[in-house]
């Protein structure tokens, strides 16, 4: 009996994680797209669709907010690791008993968790922090227990699957277990993750394809993850209300407000590749405020036939809500934009 347990890529939850619809996306880049060899996920958020090409193409992935990028950096990184270092650190952290009161317990302690798990969390994310500050373990396998730590609270958190607020009165009765991820031991080497701004980023990167998945509406995912965000960087910060959140001005995105569709013009004009592949929802005004999308049919098809020639391929799904919607005739569509050549 090996004595742990192991994850993958998808087994986290995550608003608007395309997993569900690799399928449709891997079908239309694969007919669309032909002899392509990079692939640019430019708001990767867990990085669902770069898993579906990374054995195929060199992957660049982005998102704004760091919990993504360290657990992109772990799936998709190129730096080595050793496996058994990882199973013997997991299976450690998972026999910890109680542990001294620290700084999760002091801010969170019986609110997503318990408070004896969140000695636990408190401990080992400081412990990662030290064994990679003493070189006992490299960037990347910081990255893998980061990303262990992050999937084993989503999996316990008593909320809906994000952080807005979590559920008083609950009982606590599935302790916290950290999973071994299965992240590739060899990547392609070309890939590169990054922690940007989208739209700086594209001013300096090229790749045959880049995929475009902005948050569609107000909804900010910083908000959402705001907990998660906390432990990946462990800057230990003042946390404040109801919903224990850390302050967030630096990772909002200018998607989620009346900035969007000047900020996605901007972004398109700056990109440099031979394909753009935009998956955004058609929710238009069938939600709440919050819910309606931030860009419209219109500026969407203005912006990307001034770079290229546009199809639009689209499927049926069932978007998040907060479960006062009801949401019918609700599609993803994918905006295909084959770029003009340079200079034309």
């Amino acid at each position: 009996m090996q004595g742990y347990k192991t994850s993958k890529i998808n087994n986290r939850r995550y608003l608007g994680n395309k997993y569900k619809l690799l399928p449709f996306i891997s079908e239309i880049v694969a007919k669309e797209c032909p002899g392509i060899t990079s692939l640019a996920d430019i708001f990767a958020g867990t990085g669902a669709v770069s898993s579906a090409f990374c054995d195929k193409l060199a992957i660049i992935t982005n998102d704004l907010m760091y919990s993504n990028y360290i657990c992109n950096y772990a799936w998709f990184g190129t730096e080595s690791y050793s496996k058994k270092k990882i199973i013997d650190l997991i299976k450690r952290y998972n026999a910890l008993e109680s542990c001294k009161s620290n700084y999760m317990t002091q801010n969170f302690a019986d609110t997503y968790f318990s408070k004896e798990d969140c000695s636990k969390i408190g401990y080992i994310r400081s412990d990662i922090e030290r064994l990679f500050k003493q070189k006992f373990i490299n960037e990347r396998e910081r990255a893998i227990l980061i990303t262990s730590l992050l999937y084993a609270m989503d999996k316990i958190a008593q909320t809906c699957g994000h952080y807005d607020a979590y559920r008083k009165g609950s009982s606590y009765d599935t302790a916290l277990e950290l999973y071994v991820p299965l992240a590739p031991k060899t990547n392609n080497k070309l890939n590169k993750c990054f922690n940007l701004d989208a739209n700086q980023l594209v001013k300096d990167i090229y790749a045959d394809l880049v995929y475009i998945d902005p948050p569609y509406n107000s909804r900010q995912y910083c908000d959402a993850y705001h907990l998660l965000e906390n432990v990946a960087r462990w800057q230990k910060p003042t946390v404040y209300g109801v919903a224990k959140k850390m302050d967030r001005s630096n990772i909002k995105s200018k998607y989620c407000t009346n900035q969007a569709t000047k900020s996605f013009e901007d972004l398109i004009q700056s990109i440099n590749a031979k394909y753009i592949l935009l998956s955004y929802n058609n929710m238009s005004q069938k939600g709440n405020d919050r819910s309606n999308a931030k860009i419209s049919d219109e500026d969407i098809m203005r912006i990307l036939s001034a770079k290229g020639t546009v199809k639009i391929f689209s499927t049926e799904y069932k978007a998040f809500t907060t479960g006062k919607s009801d949401i019918e005739d609700n599609e993803e569509r994918l905006f295909l934009c084959t770029c003009y050549p340079k200079g034309t």
